[in-house]
């Protein structure tokens, strides 16, 4: 038995989860639509330093994907959770993302904002000071008032004028913060990309978990009603197995036995919910009828007739038990001539036709229920292997009563 078959072990399968290669795609693209959208900008604006500039935006975009890998890590602690949950997290954990892709975009880009600024400062006759304020000289013999630098307030005259004063630290930390603001929302937008291909992961996992509960459940039913037929020919070959010793036919009995070893042998041989070929099950019944006809050595005759392009065609296992047993029962013990059971199998329109009969007398009103449990195991065991896609009757024929199944024809592949 397949234990990795059985509702339990389904239930406790791994959560699914979006592969690293998905999630890295989709990561890459992001940053990468980053990358090329804030490029078409800059070449249209026809800003100083392109290649320079292209550089350390590429060294931006690989610290996003980076800190976008550390914000998926956190995002997979709530991949089970409720959608609320996963939006908080999102919301929540990519702010401290955010600022740090912040930090890193100002970083590189710093010391070519400065150059710039000397540029600019240079092109319009500014300077810069010692503090980094950016300064206008003033034409000879023009003086301005300005604060002492001792913050007094009283006045000083200075022959500079102050166009820009130095950046301040809080200064810098707005500027960060703007650009985590842009970076946050960019950082949402992937984690509902990420959020949309997880469901879509789990989806999938559910329909295949579910498809694989209805595979258990039908291997269940399978296996539950492939055991029906052993117990209850058991109990016949026992009781067979017994009038002979009670009558003081040893030898018959001895040789039933060895049968009967052989029958179990070759029916215990196969998983209950596996199929098998058809010469295999017509063999199997032969068995059996050997065992019946140390019974009714004078009364039980048998045909087979199986086409040898039919010898590889897969059936349930034990499918023909039943219906071989009723004939046994309901046709060679009912009557005291003799009786002949044929067993035999064609090709109908890429249907396999398999067909068991009897020349008996049919089946008495007073047994109908006893035979009627051997005939809807097999159909039951047929549907729940096939479907709706069998044919299945059961019927009195001229001279006897004969059953027939239709089912899919199934081959080995041909190599």
């Amino acid at each position: 038995m397949d234990l990795s078959r059985t509702p339990e072990a389904l239930d406790r399968t791994a959560p699914a989860s979006v592969p690293f290669r998905t999630v890295l795609l989709s990561m890459v693209l992001l940053w990468g639509t980053y990358f090329f959208l804030i490029s078409i900008r800059s070449f249209i604006l026809d800003l100083d330093m392109q290649i320079e500039m292209a550089v350390r935006r590429g060294l931006v975009t690989i610290a996003g994907i980076g800190l976008t890998i550390a914000l998926w890590a956190l995002l997979r602690l709530v991949d089970r959770h409720a959608l609320w949950v996963k939006i908080g997290a999102a919301s929540l954990f990519a702010i401290p993302v955010a600022i740090g892709i912040g930090q890193i975009n100002q970083f590189a880009f710093q010391d070519i904002q400065q150059e710039l600024e000397q540029r600019f400062a240079e092109e319009r006759g500014f300077r810069f000071d010692d503090q980094g304020n950016l300064l206008y000289d003033l034409p000879e013999g023009i003086r301005v008032e300005a604060p002492g630098p001792d913050g007094s307030g009283r006045p000083q005259v200075s022959e500079s004028l102050i166009i820009a004063p130095a950046e301040l630290r809080e200064d810098s930390w707005k500027a960060v913060l703007e650009i985590a603001l842009g970076r946050y929302f960019l950082l949402l937008a992937w984690a509902s990309t990420y959020f949309a291909l997880l469901a879509g992961v789990q989806a999938r996992a559910a329909e295949s978990r579910e498809q694989q509960f209805r595979s258990a459940a039908k291997a269940a039913e399978l296996r539950s009603l492939r055991y029906q037929v052993n117990p209850h020919f058991l109990f016949n070959t026992l009781n067979s197995l017994s009038a002979l010793v009670m009558t003081g036919k040893a030898d018959r009995a001895e040789r039933m036995i060895q049968t009967i070893s052989r029958f179990y042998r070759h029916s215990l041989a196969d998983e209950p919910t596996s199929d098998v070929y058809l010469k295999d099950e017509f063999d199997l019944q032969r068995l059996y009828l050997d065992i019946e006809a140390v019974r009714f050595p004078e009364r039980l005759s048998c045909v087979f007739d199986l086409p040898p392009e039919l010898e590889k065609a897969r059936v349930p296992g034990m499918i023909l038990q039943p219906l071989v047993e009723n004939s046994v029962k309901y046709a060679v013990s009912a009557v005291s001539r003799p009786i002949t059971i044929t067993v035999s199998a064609r090709e109908e329109f890429d249907r396999l036709v398999v067909t068991v009969g009897d020349n008996g007398p049919g089946v008495p009103d007073a047994a109908k229920h006893g035979f009627g449990i051997g005939l809807a195991n097999v159909r039951d065991r047929l549907e729940a292997r096939f479907g709706a896609d069998i044919g299945f009757s059961s019927t009195p024929v001229p001279g006897g009563y004969q059953t027939e199944i239709r089912i899919p024809l199934s081959r080995p592949a041909q190599h």
